[in-house]
């Protein structure tokens, strides 16, 4: 490895998926977050468990779809967070009472 041996260090480059815009990605990861939180807080109060069970269920397969396509490591975070946090809050939903009005 010549560069090894001259200490001369190569400029980082960006990956094709960091050069592009990918702004659908973005959104979804940031619905993912946003949904998977509300339904969070929302399925821990008793009284709006109903809306935490929609949102959780919302919440799910949205981040998951969202992981499937995204494109760079910042959205996969946002995805697993997303998606942990609606399934979570739609577990508190389901044990406050779920979808019954």
């Amino acid at each position: 490895m010549p560069q090894e041996a001259t200490g001369a260090r190569q400029p980082a480059t960006r990956t094709q998926a960091e050069a592009e815009p990918h702004r659908f990605q973005d959104v979804l990861a940031v619905a993912a977050v946003t949904i998977g939180i509300a339904a969070l807080i929302l399925g821990w109060i008793p009284s709006t468990h109903f809306v935490g069970a929609v949102l959780g269920a919302v919440g799910l397969p949205l981040a998951l779809y969202s992981q499937m396509i995204s494109a760079t490591t910042n959205e996969r975070w946002l995805n697993v967070i997303g998606m942990i946090a609606a399934f979570v809050g739609g577990g508190f939903a389901l044990s406050n009472g779920g979808f019954s009005l």
